[in-house]
């Protein structure tokens, strides 16, 4: 009787970290774009230190469904906020490549200084896992600073 209670147990747990894992909700190209701008308007509404430690709340409105915005300073070339890996912070990361050799730190930099905006491609690893995936991340500049916010999803 034991065991087949507790093979009941495990089956039902089963089946709702099942439903869990399959029902997670994927950001969008559009939400990260509102991110970003909602982060940068909040910049220029209450002060960077007060934004930043906005941004850096893990249980804030910047971190949703499978994703997050982190901000960078473009002219140091490193992550002033970043709610996942608030080790990142503070940290030089200009330099870092990707698992294909791609300085897309770098990239990110260069398209707020020259376009203001855009998306840049590289391989990341997602929230809890080791394995780089294709990711997409939109960056943004926040007018008149030398900063920008960035918000990616998987495609």
């Amino acid at each position: 009787m034991k065991r087949i209670i507790t093979s009941a147990l495990v089956l039902f747990f089963s089946f709702c970290l099942t439903e869990f894992v399959f029902s997670e909700e994927k950001a969008t190209k559009e939400e990260c774009v509102a991110k970003c701008k909602e982060a940068a308007q909040m910049v220029k509404n209450i002060g960077i230190e007060a934004a930043l430690k906005k941004m850096q709340d893990k249980n804030g409105p910047f971190v949703w469904k499978d994703t997050y915005i982190f901000c960078i300073d473009i002219e140091k070339g490193w992550a002033v906020a970043h709610p996942i890996k608030p080790g990142l912070v503070h940290k030089k990361l200009v330099g870092i490549r990707d698992i294909d050799g791609k300085m897309f730190f770098a990239e990110l930099i260069k398209v707020a200084k020259t376009k203001g905006e855009g998306w840049v491609s590289y391989k990341w690893p997602k929230v809890g896992e080791k394995k780089p995936l294709p990711k997409l991340t939109f960056v943004y500049r926040v007018p008149g600073e030398n900063m920008a916010i960035c918000a990616g999803i998987y495609p």
